[in-house]
């Protein structure tokens, strides 16, 4: 497959297996059993690899198929309004809300707009800007409509647990409190002390579409579980 090929088709369930090792893409499932393929990208020690998600590469098809997913497993939630954390999680909060059925969403911002507040704003890194400190706000005229809401807050990715951590340590600065944590994937499980640590009540609010695992070599192309 060429690098533009993933992301972009869903497949019938069965029809990619399962089973280590794997070549080339990590295979995950939604709940109807439909199958997308990841790219594996192996992580700098050599030893280990990740599959990846990048979800506004992705078709709409599958862009529309995650959040239709990611929907029906918050509705129990009952949420009132989604939040979203920049950036790719942008993507994911806008149709998961209109997959719900709700007029809007909430975008969090790293992009400071003059009318701003500084004080309403944490740092904000990322697994795949690891060098890159930026801040991350809500904008002021926004609270409105998320203070003493049933809210939940949506990224594509979860994988270190930084951006979730930031994005709930902003809402905790305005006495907001998600009633849930949702995401298309849930990256190994190494957000788990970082989130832990922020709570433990937060582990068992978060809710994924699917969850894939770290991966390690396992022969020459080929990697394990």
């Amino acid at each position: 497959m060429q690098p533009h090929d993933f992301w972009q088709e869903l497949h019938p369930a069965g029809t990619f297996s399962s089973e280590p090792p794997f070549s080339g893409f990590f295979p995950v499932s939604l709940d109807d059993g439909r199958q997308l393929r990841l790219p594996i990208r192996p992580l700098s020690d050599g030893k280990h690899a990740l599959a990846s998600l990048i979800i506004n590469q992705a078709s709409f098809e599958v862009q529309d198929a995650l959040a239709a997913d990611l929907a029906k497993k918050l509705e129990p939630y009952r949420p009132e309004v989604i939040i979203g954390l920049p950036t790719l999680g942008l993507t994911l909060a806008s149709a998961v809300a209109r997959a719900l059925g709700l007029p809007r969403y909430v975008p969090l911002g790293t992009s400071r707009k003059f009318w701003y507040d500084e004080a309403m704003s944490v740092p904000l890194s990322s697994i795949t800007t690891p060098d890159q400190v930026k801040r991350l706000y809500v904008d002021p005229r926004m609270l409105p409509l998320i203070t003493g809401k049933r809210v939940v807050l949506v990224d594509d990715v979860i994988s270190s647990g930084t951006s979730i951590v930031a994005g709930l340590t902003l809402l905790a600065s305005q006495g907001i409190e998600p009633v849930a944590i949702g995401a298309a994937m849930l990256q190994s499980v190494r957000w788990h002390d970082r989130l832990d640590g922020f709570g433990a009540e937060w582990r068992e609010r978060v809710v994924g579409v699917f969850g894939t695992p770290m991966l390690v070599t396992a022969g020459e192309g080929l990697w394990g579980l």
